[in-house]
């Protein structure tokens, strides 16, 4: 009799376990679908319009820089569009399935590698001063920024290659798992940071330091769009930091186990974040945040019918 009453007891604690846990499983799930849809929303129309206006726009603010600003902006409306909108889909399907599971993880270096790049570019041309005019620069620029473009697809490709990529439900997308090698995750992981990570960062904060402190040419005034470049520069070390300390964390652990789930989860909405917080940040700037309300208004304007004369009343004097 009293075996009988502690198994009931036991599995009365167990079952109240499993509906707790159950409970706090679909909570975090509407929070998180909730999450990627404002982000997917305001990453896609936000980083559209940007370029809209960076592309259709440009006589109405200056920006000397713009060939760096219009990579920049590119690389986060495709993460809008292709990263976000499957770690949506992913957390409502319960997974990713191939091919579309390597393309995700693919293009997720490609765009990490093409903002750095861009910003790295930025930040070099802000402290040299030379604008991205003449015919013989932009081609120069183009290539420095497609160089970057490659360089993300590059190392994207190696794990798809290698059958290193799988669904990981915490990061919500395909990433990449080592289950037997640490000597290859050691090698893969330094080789990307050390050519498309270190040195770009290192451009970046040696530049702006140098910027800030006054040693630049005077090719910009506050006027000018570069203007926000820190700002840049500030929102994506923030955003970035959890990814890069999961990485740390990972390197670190000889029994190729991954970093926390909840580590994982949050370096994934962060970098997310950044996409929608630069459309944000280039609005800070007067002449561009008037040009995006100039191109508004003239589409408001354009909905509106003509007024048409319907009669004409004569007025004696």
């Amino acid at each position: 009799m009293l075996n009988n009453t502690i198994t009931t007891q036991v599995n009365s604690t167990t079952n109240i376990t499993v509906l707790v846990d159950e409970q706090k499983a679909r909570v975090e799930k509407t929070v998180l679908i909730l999450v990627l849809s404002v982000e997917m929303v305001l990453g896609i129309l936000g980083n559209a319009l940007v370029l809209i206006v960076k592309i259709g726009c440009r006589g109405q603010f200056r920006c000397v820089y713009w060939l760096p600003f219009v990579s920049l902006t590119l690389s986060d409306f495709c993460c809008a569009v292709l990263i976000i909108t499957g770690s949506l889909l992913a957390v409502l399907t319960g997974g990713q399935r191939s091919p579309w599971c390597e393309v995700v993880s693919l293009f997720k270096f490609t765009f990490i590698t093409s903002s750095i790049g861009s910003l790295a570019i930025l930040s070099v041309q802000r402290f040299v001063g030379i604008a991205s005019t003449g015919r013989r620069f932009s081609i120069v620029m183009v290539m420095a920024c497609l160089a970057f473009w490659l360089m993300g697809t590059t190392f994207g490709m190696v794990p798809v290659i290698y059958n290193w990529v799988r669904y990981d439900p915490a990061e919500m997308m395909c990433a990449v798992f080592w289950e037997s090698s640490y000597s290859d995750m050691l090698v893969y992981i330094l080789c990307t940071f050390s050519i498309s990570i270190f040195p770009p960062l290192l451009l970046i904060l040696s530049c702006s330091f140098l910027t800030s402190v006054g040693y630049r040419k005077n090719c910009t005034s506050q006027a000018d769009l570069s203007s926000v470049t820190p700002l840049l520069v500030g929102s994506y070390l923030l955003c970035y930091s959890p990814f890069a300390v999961s990485e740390l964390i990972l390197l670190g652990r000889l029994d190729l186990s991954p970093s926390p789930d909840w580590l994982r989860t949050l370096s994934s909405v962060m970098a997310y974040l950044d996409c929608i917080l630069n459309p944000i940040i280039y609005c800070t700037n007067h002449d561009f945040r008037q040009a995006v309300l100039a191109l508004l208004w003239a589409k408001r304007k354009s909905c509106l019918p003509d007024p048409v004369l319907t009669s004409i009343k004569k007025i004696d004097i």
